[in-house]
C-alpha cells in the first residue's frame, strides 16, 4: 500500500513541479512512448539475459511483495515458535520413535495441521521436518552444534534465494541511468540527422533526446532503488521466522526451560512485530 502511495507522491511531484515552474508536459508527453520502449526495452532484456527463469519468476514475486508486504503475519510467528517448541516437547518427553510420523510426513501430522499457514510454507516446514528428521534417524545422538551448523546451511541458502530479486532490482536501478543515455544518444542522432530543420524543430527533437535521460534517472531512483531497498526490508522480516524456529530447536537441545527457549526466539523477532511472551506461552497452552 505504502510503495503504491509513493508511486503516486513522486509522479505528482516531479510533473506537478515541472509544470508549477512553468513546464510543458507536451514534448515529454510526445516523446514518452518511444523512449519508454527503448529503454524499458533495454531493461526488460537486460533481465532476461542475467537471469534465468526461476529468477524471473521469483521476480515478479518480489514485485508483489513490494506492494503486500511481509508474507508472515505477527500470528504466523507465534505460531512457528508454537509448532517447533511442541515438537521439541514430544521430542524430549515422548522420544524419538513417537515425533517420527509427524516429520517424516508433515501433511498428515495432527501437529502441523493445527498451524495450516505453516504447514502451506514449503521452505518452512521444510526446515522443520528435515532438521527433526536428522535427530529421528539419529535416535537424539547427534551434537547441538552440528544441528545448529546443519540449520545455519540450510536458512542460508534459503535466504540466498530470498534476496535474490532485490539483487536484480538493484541492477536494474544501476543500470537504467545508463540505458537513458542510450536513448538520449539515439535522439541526438536522429537529431544530427535533420540538422538543416529550422532551430523550432531542432529544440523539440533535442528536447525529446533529453527525456530519455531524464526518465532512466528517474525510474532508476524514484523507483527501481527504492523498490530495491523496500523488497530488502520485507525480505529482512520474513527470514526471521526462519531464525525463530532455530532458536527453539537448538535451545531446546541445549536443554534450557521452555520459557527461556521460547524468549531466546521471540527475542530475535522485529520489535514491531514481536509478541508478548504471555502471548506465547498462552499459544503453547492452547489458549
Amino acid at each position: 500500500m505504502f510503495a503504491a502511495i509513493g508511486i503516486v507522491i513522486l509522479l505528482v511531484m516531479v510533473f506537478g513541479g515541472f509544470l508549477l515552474a512553468g513546464g510543458s508536459l507536451g514534448p515529454i508527453m510526445a516523446a514518452l512512448p518511444f523512449e519508454m520502449i527503448i529503454i524499458g526495452g533495454a531493461a526488460i532484456g537486460a533481465t532476461v539475459i542475467g537471469n534465468s527463469m526461476h529468477e524471473i519468476k521469483l521476480l515478479g514475486a518480489g514485485v508483489k511483495a513490494i506492494f503486500k508486504g511481509p508474507r508472515y503475519s505477527d500470528q504466523d510467528h507465534i505460531d512457528a515458535i508454537a509448532l517447533s517448541s511442541k515438537l521439541m516437547r514430544m521430542l524430549k518427553t515422548e522420544g524419538p520413535v513417537a515425533l517420527e510420523s509427524h516429520v517424516t510426513n508433515p501433511q498428515e501430522s495432527t501437529i502441523f495441521a493445527e498451524y495450516p499457514n505453516i504447514l502451506a510454507d514449503t521452505a518452512l516446514t521444510g526446515l522443520i521436518a528435515d532438521t527433526l528428521t536428522l535427530i529421528v534417524v539419529s535416535s537424539g545422538s547427534l551434537d547441538t552444534h552440528a544441528v545448529e551448523d546443519v540449520m545455519d546451511n540450510a536458512i542460508k541458502t534459503q535466504l540466498h534465494e530470498m534476496n535474490e530479486p532485490a539483487h536484480t532490482l538493484q541492477s536494474l536501478a544501476d543500470a537504467l541511468p545508463a540505458l537513458g543515455i542510450v536513448a538520449a544518444v539515439l535522439g541526438v542522432i536522429k537529431t544530427m540527422g535533420s540538422i538543416n530543420e529550422p532551430p523550432e524543430v531542432l529544440g523539440k527533437m533535442i528536447g525529446g533526446a533529453l527525456v530519455g535521460t531524464f526518465l532512466g534517472v528517474l525510474l532508476a531512483y524514484g523507483l527501481a532503488a527504492p523498490m530495491a531497498s523496500r523488497l530488502k526490508q520485507v525480505i529482512a522480516h520474513d527470514a526471521q521466522i526462519f531464525h525463530s524456529v532455530k532458536q527453539v530447536m537448538i535451545a531446546s537441545l541445549h536443554g534450557y526451560p521452555q520459557a527461556l527457549v521460547v524468549e531466546s526466539a521471540r527475542s530475535g523477532l522485529p520489535p514491531a512485530h514481536r509478541p508478548s511472551l504471555t502471548d506465547l506461552l498462552d499459544a503453547l497452552r492452547g489458549k
